[in-house]
């Protein structure tokens, strides 16, 4: 992803804004949530909406891959227990980039197992969906939430697949 961490934080960068992780979870979970204490998570498909704002922009994603690929095990966000289990893969990334357009992102998708979940600097119930069995349908619910919070600004959504689902898609986006 060039130009992610670029620092140009002007309207329609790739410096920074929202981004939603699209999580695949193969087998039901107990995951400990940090302070949020343990919750049980069915499989299925789950929409963590985040901000990537500031010096580092979407380099936060990247720290979310590498702790969804097991190569980072700090938990500093109640969505690395998540991407931390062994069962859980991340999927796809939507952005919108050059947009803080967190909490609408988040109020668009349906409701969540956990409340507070990535939501303790806001007053939103959750920023962590769960959607209907197929990735698929949820990612058009992410991808139509995101059209909607940028519609009237400069940003722009984009969706990135990560690397298995690359293959299936022809190839990266990058």
């Amino acid at each position: 992803m060039s130009g992610d961490a670029s620092g140009d934080a002007g309207p329609g960068s790739d410096a920074g804004g929202t981004y939603t992780l699209l999580v695949e979870l193969a087998a039901p979970a107990a995951i400990e949530v940090g302070a949020l204490g343990e919750h049980r998570f069915d499989p299925g498909s789950y929409a963590y909406t985040g901000s990537a704002l500031g010096a580092g922009g979407f380099a936060r994603v990247d720290r979310h891959r590498r702790t969804a690929r097991g190569d980072h095990d700090v938990r500093h966000w109640h969505v690395d227990h998540l991407l931390g289990h062994p069962d859980a893969r991340l999927d796809r990334v939507v952005r919108s980039v050059g947009a803080e357009v967190e909490c609408a992102v988040a109020d668009r998708l349906p409701a969540g197992p956990v409340d507070g979940f990535g939501a303790s600097d806001c007053d939103c119930e959750s920023h962590l969906a769960a959607g209907p069995d197929a990735t698929a349908d949820l990612l058009e619910s992410v991808r139509e939430a995101h059209e909607a919070a940028v519609a009237g600004t400069d940003g722009r959504v984009d969706v990135r697949p990560e690397a298995r689902a690359a293959v299936d898609d022809a190839g990266p986006t990058r």
